[in-house]
């Protein structure tokens, strides 16, 4: 018999654990979390009831698994995303479209609808992640008034009002029984454009007739 190591082993835990969550979000995309079952994860992952057991206690449990796992990995692109680019308005566009195509594609809770469905404790775990969203979005914001594309604002307040724009956004597009085929390809990239074009001007930015950014004096 093939010897089993260590590594092998770990391998294969993480294979697994991989699949549970993979099939999850899955499940969050097509059907939503309301009335979502361990088995019915199990079996879309093609993994025992028991495997998905042996990983989380309870759906409260893999559900906060699944949304570190997401936030942590949407983060890490989306810095990569910005360095390249230098014009902090641009930053702001890419970091709104960013938001809204992640939020559409995750089906979560968005923003304090999460505190709802997950106890206090699981709540601040997530929260610290967002956290670092959020000071994403305030060094950009800043940036940007530093360089004379974004008038003298309150940051911290402005990022607020722009991640409860991106939440509101978000619950009415994974309103229960939406489909994500629903609307056509071009008119959700309209709609992307119009909440990118939206929070950037209400931001205070200001374009030229070509639509690039220009500094406000």
């Amino acid at each position: 018999m093939p010897r089993i190591t260590a590594a092998n082993n770990a391998a294969q835990r993480a294979e697994t654990q991989r699949r549970i969550l993979t099939g999850f979000g899955e499940l969050l995309f097509t059907h939503g979390l309301p009335g979502l079952t361990m088995t019915d994860v199990a079996r879309h992952a093609g993994v025992g009831r028991t495997a998905v057991y042996n990983y989380y206690a309870d759906m409260e449990q893999l559900l906060i698994a699944y949304a570190l796992d997401e936030t942590e990995r949407f983060i890490v692109d989306l810095r990569d995303a910005l360095e390249a680019l230098e014009n902090p308005v641009d930053r702001l566009a890419l970091y709104v479209r960013a938001q809204v195509e992640d939020l559409s594609r995750r089906h979560l809770p968005p923003g304090p609808a999460m505190a709802a469905v997950l106890s206090p404790g699981s709540f601040a775990k997530l929260a610290d992640h967002v956290g670092d969203l959020n000071h994403l979005l305030q060094d950009i914001l800043r940036d940007g008034v530093a360089q004379g594309y974004l008038p003298a604002i309150d940051v911290v307040q402005l990022a607020q009002l722009i991640h409860g724009t991106l939440s509101a956004s978000a619950s009415r597009r994974n309103r229960p029984g939406d489909s994500p085929d629903a609307a056509p390809a071009d008119d959700v990239e309209a709609l992307i454009a119009r909440t990118v074009l939206f929070i950037q001007l209400g931001a205070g930015a200001r374009f030229d007739d070509d639509g690039r950014p220009v500094p406000l004096d």
